[in-house]
């Protein structure tokens, strides 16, 4: 606590806002070490669905490695807070299992926004998101270096978004060159 000795005591704290802490708490001598902890990879975000899909009853459409492809960039908390989003939408429906579906749903509304179903849309912005979105679905499709097209929607989104078109990833990729090499 730095106001007496105090030997064999370790303490170990952890924040995702660091940048919120008082000074006097970060000053040298009383953490010695700070280990960043950085967004999980594929594998980690399928091992983590796995923990927190354990007590949810899951039906046999549900798959956790591709629901982990498609959540590049989550944390955990994300991905917890995904099944739950998940497992409220199945309640909704009366179910007490959750489908493949749901996720789906549930991540459209945590990952790119509430869809915005009430908005009234004229025919012609219809039409203009929807050969938008068909671009870039045909783009997903022929390039080389991204991945196929998961799903499409021409439904606003609280994030402003008149549409979306989201490919899913075959692997987490860090770095994007020009042009992208070939593996």
């Amino acid at each position: 606590d730095g106001f007496g000795v105090n030997e064999g005591i370790i303490v170990m704290a952890a924040t995702n806002r660091v940048d919120i802490l008082d000074p006097a708490i970060m000053r040298p001598g009383r953490f010695d070490r700070k280990v960043y902890v950085g967004r999980p990879d594929i594998g980690g975000r399928e091992e983590i669905l796995a923990v927190h899909a354990k007590n949810k009853p899951l039906g046999d459409d549900v798959d956790l490695k591709q629901i982990a492809q498609t959540t590049a960039g989550f944390t955990g908390a994300d991905l917890e807070n995904l099944l739950n989003e998940a497992a409220i939408l199945a309640a909704k429906d009366g179910r007490v299992y959750l489908q493949q579906e749901d996720i789906r749903r549930a991540f459209v509304k945590v990952g790119i926004g509430a869809e915005k179903k009430s908005r009234v849309i004229s025919d012609k912005e219809k039409k203009i998101t929807a050969f938008h979105e068909a671009g870039h679905a045909i783009l997903f499709h022929v390039l080389p270096d991204v991945g196929p097209v998961y799903s499409v929607s021409i439904i606003p989104t609280g994030a402003g978004a008149a549409g979306y078109t989201m490919p899913l990833p075959e692997k987490d990729c860090l770095l994007y060159t020009y042009p992208s090499p070939r593996d």
